[in-house]
């Protein structure tokens, strides 16, 4: 592949802690991304905030709130790992779609697209800038825009399955499924915004598991024992 956008989870992150940052796995990441780069992919990331902040669950905040600290999770989370492969050897860009002082650069298109050819890796922080939409739909958004040719969902299980797997031990894993059928069975791969931008925009993804030996690098080369979301 030429172009990819890779969605990490908070919370695969954050390692066995749970929360926070866990060195080693973020140190792993960045290698990967390097040797992705080195074939010649260009890299967009999104990171979502679920290490610091998962506020839609606490019915005390208001909604609109409770997303605002969410997209500062996800700075948070952009500006820590745009770090760390920094250390590995990489250049980095983070943008966002709000000011943030001079922490960061003010999205844009055409800044995000000479980054990209410069062969930065390229982060997408902040969401989409509004409250009620998810880093979801700010990857499935992201990736339309900068022209990608698959999103690549880095998670904490290593594809899509008919139930949690985490409850039920006979879930049943998919090894190919179209985005419509992820809307219909409501199997939570992306919430329903972000599947909407994708179906129409027909957007392929690539679902699986982040703790896997060189699993972001096979990904880039579509070879994953995960599940793949079709168009």
């Amino acid at each position: 592949m030429k172009r990819i956008l890779l969605k990490l989870s908070g919370e695969a992150l954050a390692g066995a802690k749970g929360t926070g940052f866990d060195e080693a796995t973020v140190r792993g990441v960045a290698a990967q991304v390097a040797a992705v780069l080195e074939t010649g992919c260009e890299v967009g990331v999104v990171i979502g905030g679920g290490n610091f902040w998962r506020g839609r669950s606490n019915d005390a905040f208001d909604r609109s709130k409770a997303d605002q600290i969410g997209m500062l999770a996800t700075v948070m989370n952009c500006l820590y790992v745009s770090e760390i492969f920094r250390t590995e050897g990489m250049q980095t860009e983070v943008f966002t779609p709000f000011a943030v002082g001079a922490f960061t650069k003010l999205y844009s298109r055409d800044e995000s697209e000479a980054a990209l050819k410069a062969k930065k890796v390229v982060f997408f922080a902040g969401g989409t800038g509004h409250p009620f939409f998810s880093t979801d739909t700010a990857t499935v958004l992201r990736a339309v825009e900068i022209g990608a040719e698959m999103i690549l969902l880095a998670k904490s299980v290593d594809g899509v399955y008919d139930s949690d797997p985490k409850k039920n031990p006979d879930a049943k894993k998919y090894d190919k499924i179209t985005i419509q059928e992820v809307v219909e069975k409501n199997l939570g791969v992306v919430d329903g915004a972000a599947a909407a931008i994708a179906l129409e925009q027909k957007m392929p993804m690539l679902v699986f598991k982040l703790d896997g030996k060189d699993s972001i690098l096979r990904a880039s080369k579509g070879e994953i024992d995960g599940t793949v979301v079709t168009v």
